[in-house]
């Protein structure tokens, strides 16, 4: 009797732990640092060095969650990756999106709807939320 819920502990301590590394908030302030706050701005208020000469103003990342407290998360993760492109520099939105391709994993929607996209974009999309 011990041997299976010792098995069934280890189970749900490793589920746990995938959890945790299925979305890393502070990888995703990395890669925002890094990719992101040239136009979007180090406080993610669309006012970066660069956004004078966007033809389309970045958004303000710090209020993407809708007026009902839902995170647009697929609607986040497809500009991101590029499923919905933004053309604001005269290429899509991200310029270095080849960094966000592969690594396939899935994440959630707040409905419960799965997604696959890259891990750096699981990542980035942590972050967002600890934003809002």
């Amino acid at each position: 009797m011990i041997r299976p819920l010792f098995g069934a502990a280890c189970a749900g301590m490793a589920a746990l732990a995938s959890q945790a590394e299925a979305q890393n908030v502070e990888t995703g302030a990395e890669l925002y640092q890094h990719y992101c706050a040239t136009c979007h701005g180090i406080d993610a208020t669309g006012h970066g060095p660069m956004a004078g000469v966007l033809v389309i103003q970045p958004t303000d990342l710090t209020q993407l969650t809708s007026e009902d407290g839902v995170f647009p998360t697929a609607r986040v993760v497809a500009r991101i990756d590029g499923r919905d492109p933004l053309v604001s520099h005269g290429s899509p939105m991200p310029v270095y999106g080849p960094y966000f391709d592969g690594q396939d994993t899935s994440m959630k929607t707040p409905d419960g709807q799965p997604i696959l996209t890259s891990q750096p974009i699981v990542d980035l999309v942590a972050f967002l939320e600890t934003l809002q």
